[in-house]
């Protein structure tokens, strides 16, 4: 029989707060050790950037809340739970702030091609708010994957086009480039594990760990840059 603390709070949560701790400190360090940078400099690409690893600290707080109903109650996955202001609330907040830091970070990258305008971040919202209430609405497998998976090849396409023009432009690859597309190939394999908990079950832990590790090779290059 399970002791009374393990069964109220199971190695699992242990785990996903660590984790979730984890990527929430690198995001708001990295959210804060570019705001001088980007007072004195004003430069709208830090501003996307800054932004969108303050969305990633919000998103992965109540994604910890989200595994917690999950291993709480011992569901396969999130259309096994019933409706809930709490859960609905938590899965709606987390798809919409994880989606607008993918947006951002894309932004932050983009932005002189895209012709930086307020147009573009209301439409960030929108799509991002139909993301959040398609997954918390319908929570369906099918439909969350396909989101999902289409979500992660237009940001591979957009990256890879990112990555050539910078080789054209400098005559060499952008790193950076190659650390954010296996940040968002992690972030999607991370919603993957919110919605089919059982899917990625045997790869959890190492998908936990290269997610710490682009975040910290991300913030490594920010405090480098930034003289910290």
């Amino acid at each position: 029989m399970r002791p009374p603390l393990e069964i109220l709070f199971p190695k699992e949560i242990g785990v996903e707060l660590i984790y979730s701790f984890v990527i929430i400190v690198c995001s708001l360090m990295i959210y804060y050790s570019t705001k001088e940078v980007y007072e004195l400099s004003s430069y709208k690409g830090i501003k996307y950037f800054r932004q969108s690893f303050l969305f990633f600290a919000v998103a992965y707080f109540f994604r910890y809340f989200i595994q917690f109903f999950l291993v709480l109650f011992n569901m396969q996955s999130i259309i096994d739970i019933s409706p809930g202001i709490a859960f609905s609330g938590s899965l709606f907040v987390f798809m919409y702030f994880s989606s607008m830091a993918v947006f951002y970070l894309l932004y932050s990258v983009m932005w002189k091609k895209w012709n930086h305008s307020r147009t573009k971040i209301i439409l960030f919202n929108i799509i991002a708010l139909a993301i959040a209430l398609i997954g918390t609405l319908f929570r369906s497998m099918i439909v969350s994957l396909a989101l999902n998976i289409l979500f992660l090849l237009v940001v591979s396409f957009i990256l890879f086009v990112a990555h050539n023009d910078s080789r054209k432009k400098h005559g060499k690859k952008n790193d950076l480039l190659v650390i954010y597309l296996l940040l968002f190939i992690f972030w999607v394999l991370s919603v993957i594990d919110i919605l089919i908990p059982k899917f990625l079950e045997l790869y959890r832990l190492l998908i936990y760990l290269v997610s710490i590790s682009l975040f910290m090779a991300i913030l490594y290059r920010v405090l480098k840059r930034v003289g910290n």
